[in-house]
């Protein structure tokens, strides 16, 4: 109080010493004032009176170079503390909110990217099938979405490693696999997203349709869905970007690899991974895992003009050959007319032979696996054994049973009705798949494995191999004389085979690459259940494998199966690989169930594996 009134005192000499301020000032400031009074205050009591007088006092203040500061009371200590514990619980929240922000954005990118989270089944395809009526279009934009996560990290991916334990390990053309699931060409035609669906889980991918040329197919629409049966209807008439577009892909998908690997992004670096120097397959990049690529002829290529036809499949594996670890010969597609009229013996072994001679000349150490896709429609016993004939004959590894089917199955449950719209699809032209087709899958993966273990005798076993690397295609004279005496001389060795005992014929068969007990049954109606785990329970993690790529120039080896066809569940894999099937490929499983599919199945076959081991117990 005391150093206020002196500061009052010091401001009313000071003024009255300049003389600067009217009368009204001086009496202003020896008025009794307030204790509390400070500088500011003075100041708007002073400006308060009219204009001359407040610019009087303005001009005097800015002259003034220095007040006296008038003291004030400071805060409380107790203001203090109440103001710093109110900033302390303020970073507390923000830090609390902050955190709990970038844990649950964490925690959510770890669920959505995970195959195993519900919501790619029963949230992403809903919306896909209410967003885009068309299939075709929902198809296009999952792909397309899927390539996009991918490219930022952001893809749904099988988390936990489940397969490392080996308890699904398989073995196919001398790789040991870490799991005996597939998917089915179809999913990506153009091979845009392999790495995204090997992500998802399955051992092998089968990308395709690929053609020489391309074609755009059939009109749209062309595919339309059964949602009550699970199922589709396609007329796709394999429309394809062509073999050299397919190529490039897959081309900057190795070299991206190989750049990423250390090797650069050259040709050298190409040939060092095609080669096995980055110790993965050369076509899926992944350790226990296949690229599949399935070629097929141009529609406008004469189905009459075997030569030109079987050029077309030449064609193709001369383009992306050396892209794939297998190449699968697609004869079977209901939707390119005439397709079909080539699984018959003699032009099947045409093209086949073809083909397997084109895989041998592919540039890289290791060659590609060749399959043929054939149609689940062909099947009497002079069609299966024709096709099992022509497999033997041209030296192919092995057959991918079942497509799209022209027959229309009934509906399930028994007795079910279908909505008025689906009935009318019915009707449409095109490939019938869904959960309808796996009883006529397994029955058929039974008779190939049985007509393909018999292993047609068209020659001695011991000559195979030199008729295989001297059998050109038999498009030429020389080629269609050189088949006719393969034909007489195939009907003089069949009688020789029937003159032998049993036990010798026993013998004689070729065995299989690692023994399944309840596997590869070839009678139907075996004793015990169609399904059993101990197929898979009984091999090691680390069976003894021979080395890859022993299976082209070696006719003598059992013919792989891969099996296609309304497999929907782990029981029904695991089903179907107990019929005879090495592999079990989805494709319209995954149109319904999305990105977790995969993951499911091998789950649900692990289940099944437990479930019947413990029955197996005392």
């Amino acid at each position: 109080m005391i150093e206020n009134s002196q500061s009052l005192a010091h401001l009313r000499h000071t003024l009255l010493q300049n003389q600067k301020l009217p009368k009204f000032s001086t009496r202003l400031l020896s008025t009794p004032t307030p204790l509390r009074l400070g500088r500011e205050d003075v100041f708007l009591r002073v400006l308060g009176r009219g204009g001359p007088q407040r610019r009087s006092f303005s001009r005097f203040v800015s002259s003034t170079r220095q007040f006296p500061s008038i003291g004030r009371r400071h805060a409380s200590t107790s203001s203090d503390v109440a103001a710093g514990t109110t900033n302390l619980v303020t970073r507390l929240r923000f830090f609390f909110y902050g955190t709990s922000l970038v844990l649950f954005t964490y925690l959510g990118y770890i669920y959505i990217t995970d195959t195993r989270a519900a919501i790619h089944t029963y949230l992403i395809i809903p919306a896909l099938r209410f967003l885009y009526p068309d299939p075709e279009d929902a198809h296009e934009v999952g792909n397309a979405a899927l390539k996009a996560l991918y490219t930022w990290g952001l893809h749904p991916r099988e988390r936990g490693q489940p397969d490392v334990t080996g308890d699904l390990q398989t073995e196919v053309f001398g790789y040991t696999l870490a799991n005996p699931i597939g998917t089915s060409a179809g999913i990506d035609k153009n091979a845009e997203i392999p790495s995204p669906l090997l992500a998802l889980g399955p051992a092998i991918v089968e990308v395709g349709g690929v053609t020489p040329h391309p074609q755009e197919g059939n009109a749209r629409p062309r595919v339309f869905r059964l949602p009550s049966q699970n199922a589709l209807i396609n007329r796709y008439g394999l429309n394809s970007e062509g073999a050299e577009f397919v190529a490039m892909r897959l081309r900057q998908r190795l070299r991206e690899f190989a750049y990423n690997e250390g090797f650069g992004l050259d040709e050298d670096a190409e040939k060092i991974v095609l080669d096995g120097g980055a110790n993965v397959p050369p076509g899926s990049l992944t350790p226990g895992k296949l690229l599949a690529v399935q070629v097929a002829k141009n529609k406008f290529t004469p189905d009459a003009d075997i030569r030109a036809v079987t050029q077309d499949y030449v064609t193709c594996v001369d383009i992306v050959g050396k892209y794939a670890d297998i190449l699968v010969v697609n004869v079977s597609s209901p939707n390119t007319p005439g397709l079909r009229s080539l699984q018959r013996v003699e032009p099947l072994t045409a093209i086949l032979t073809g083909v397997v001679q084109a895989a041998k000349q592919v540039d890289r150490k290791s060659k590609p696996a060749v399959m043929v896709k054939v149609s689940p429609d062909e099947d009497t016993d002079e069609q299966v054994s024709g096709i099992c004939e022509a497999v033997w004959e041209a030296g192919v590894d092995g057959v991918i049973v079942g497509n799209t089917t022209k027959r229309r199955p009934e509906p399930v449950p028994r007795g079910h009705t279908l909505p008025a719209k689906e009935l009318n699809m019915l009707s449409e032209v095109g490939g019938y798949s869904g959960p309808q087709l796996f009883d006529r899958t397994v029955a058929l993966v039974k008779r190939y494995r049985r007509l393909l273990d018999e292993r047609p005798q068209r020659f001695p076993p011991e000559l195979e191999n030199t008729k295989a690397a001297a059998t050109s295609t038999p498009s030429t004279d020389d080629g269609m004389e050189q088949a006719t005496a393969q034909k007489i001389e195939a009907s003089v060795q069949r009688d020789v085979q029937h003159l032998k005992s049993p036990d010798e014929n026993s013998k004689s068969e070729s065995q299989p690459l690692f023994q399944l007990p309840e596997r590869h049954s070839s009678s139907s109606d075996s004793e015990g259940p169609a399904l059993s785990a101990s197929s898979h329970l009984e091999q090691g993690p680390n069976p003894v494998r021979p080395s890859p790529n022993n299976h082209l120039g070696n006719n003598d080896r059992p013919k792989t199966i891969f099996a296609t066809g309304g497999i929907t569940n782990g029981k029904q894999a695991l089903e179907v690989l107990n019929s005879g099937a090495d592999i079990a490929q989805v494709y319209t499983a995954m149109v319904y169930s999305g990105a977790s599919t995969i993951s499911r199945i091998k789950a649900e076959m692990r289940d099944e594996i437990k479930k019947q081991s413990t029955k197996g117990k005392p």
